[in-house]
C-alpha cells in the first residue's frame, strides 16, 4: 500500500475546520465551570480565539488559492490547483509538479522547502 498524498490547500483547511471544533469544545468545558466565573470566562476566551484563529486561516487560504497556478489533473481530468514545486491534486490525490526536473521522481514533499532547493543548487 502506497503513502497517501493530499493537497496543501486541504490540509490547511482542515485545519482550520478542526480549530472550530475545538474552539467549541473548549467553550463547552466552560460550562462545567458556571460556579468559578472567573475560570468560565478564561475557557469561553480560549475557545472564541480558537474560533477567530479559525477564520483568520481560512481568510488566509483563500487569498493565497486565488494566487495558485490552476491546471487539469492528468488523472481525474478535473481542474486543481498547485501550491509549490509539487502538491496533490485536490480531487484525486494524484502527485503533481510544473517542474520538469522533477517529473518522473518519487513524490516527495520535501521539494517544497527552501532548504532543498539550496541544496539542489550548490551540487550544480
Amino acid at each position: 500500500m502506497g503513502l497517501k498524498y493530499s493537497s496543501k490547500i486541504n490540509k490547511i483547511r482542515t485545519f482550520a475546520l478542526s480549530l472550530v471544533f475545538v474552539g467549541f469544545g473548549i467553550m463547552y468545558l466552560g460550562i462545567f465551570f458556571k460556579e468559578i466565573v472567573w475560570l468560565m470566562s478564561i475557557f469561553m476566551i480560549l475557545g472564541l480565539l480558537s474560533v477567530v484563529l479559525s477564520t483568520l486561516i481560512y481568510f488566509w487560504i483563500g487569498m493565497l488559492s486565488t494566487k495558485t497556478i490552476q491546471v487539469v489533473c492528468p488523472n481525474c481530468n478535473k481542474p486543481t490547483k498547485i501550491l509549490g514545486r509539487v502538491d496533490a491534486c485536490m480531487h484525486c490525490n494524484e502527485p503533481l509538479t510544473l517542474d520538469k526536473d522533477l517529473e518522473g521522481k518519487e513524490f516527495d514533499e520535501n521539494y517544497n522547502s527552501k532548504q532543498y532547493q539550496k541544496e539542489q543548487q550548490e551540487q550544480q
